[in-house]
């Protein structure tokens, strides 16, 4: 049997802790998720227009598996430094991978493209995603918003509001999955004709608004806006467990965990999408035999939880410019508009 963490958030996984940090004039923000002592680490990029940071050195055949933090910002390439502000302030820290005398804190990461919903930017003199980051991860704890917060400031899915969504599961055995999305995809998040959200069957005790069940939806027309550009929208997550594995077995729940992407954004993994998502290890736990089973159930139970991940970043956030929200756009779609964070 499984239910929801405590908090119905990544950091329901044991040795996890988020922090936030926007700049809302220039509507960007920088999401960190910091484990403590580093954890084993994988990744899957699917999307037609990635943006990343040390993306390879996550592959099964390198040697480095373990990670200190990961970065996801906004800001599209500009954002890419962000990382730096995370490494310097895991440096100061004394946290990274020992090399001789030094420490050398390995943070990957990725970007959204989020320059395009009005925010006052002036790109010769561009937000300081350096210090975004180094405040995030001074905001870093086990609590965190949903919605319009850190990278998920500036999101946005398809024609609605995106955001920052998170959602977990604890078995009766102990292992805890949980995923956290930065939503900001180019495909519709809601189902057409009705407003139903497309994750609505994953949802749990009403965390999506107790969605009402939708009719037969047939065939449909892609809904993607005519103004979408490559790379122009991205959707990132970071997947977790409890359970201790190897890489590869991280890169397949990583791999597994895309089906959650699919199940509440159509279309998605199109060109103009950098679809990117990080499974992590704190191996707070053994892995329960067979071994093979538990992988498939952690990396099925991740993809659950991403898909309600996306769905809880959608309801949560709120309009901003001239894009509308979920619960504004849709209110005959959903009973209770206060289960929110």
């Amino acid at each position: 049997m499984i239910q929801p963490g405590p908090r119905n958030l990544l950091t329901d996984v044991d040795g996890l802790t988020v922090g936030n940090a926007v700049d809302e004039t220039a509507i960007t923000g920088v999401t960190v998720v910091l484990p403590e002592g580093g954890a084993l680490a994988s990744a899957d990029v699917r999307g037609g227009g990635p943006g990343t940071r040390e993306i390879d050195l996550l592959d099964p055949t390198c040697r480095i598996d373990r990670v200190d933090g990961i970065c996801l910002s906004g800001g599209s390439v500009h954002g890419i430094g962000a990382g730096d502000g995370v490494v310097r302030w895991l440096h100061g820290q004394g946290r990274g991978f020992s090399m001789g005398t030094q420490v050398l804190p390995i943070v990957p990461g990725a970007i959204i493209y989020d320059l395009g919903i009005g925010g006052e930017t002036d790109w010769g003199r561009c937000p300081d995603y350096m210090q975004l980051a180094r405040a995030a991860c001074e905001d870093a704890s086990t609590d965190f918003a949903l919605g319009n917060i850190g990278a998920g400031l500036g999101a946005c899915a398809g024609r609605l509001k995106g955001g920052l969504g998170s959602a977990s599961v604890v078995s009766d055995d102990g292992v805890q999955v949980a995923a956290l999305v930065v939503a900001n995809p180019v495909g519709a998040v809601v189902m057409p004709g009705n407003g139903t959200l497309w994750p609505w069957a994953h949802e749990m005790n009403g965390e999506m608004g107790r969605q009402h069940p939708p009719g037969p939806v047939g065939d449909f027309e892609p809904d993607l806006p005519v103004e979408s550009r490559i790379g122009g929208n991205t959707t990132l997550a970071v997947v977790a467990t409890n359970a201790a594995m190897g890489k590869a077995d991280a890169k397949r729940v990583a791999m597994m965990a895309h089906d959650g992407l699919a199940r509440a954004i159509r279309p998605v993994h199109t060109p103009f999408d950098g679809d990117t998502i990080f499974a992590l290890s704190t191996a707070r736990m053994t892995l329960p035999e067979p071994a093979e089973f538990a992988i498939a159930r952690i990396g099925a139970l991740a993809a659950d939880c991403l898909s309600r991940a996306i769905g809880r970043a959608v309801f949560a956030a709120e309009p901003l410019g001239a894009m509308p929200s979920y619960r504004q756009s849709y209110p005959e779609a959903f009973a209770d508009d206060d289960n929110r964070r």
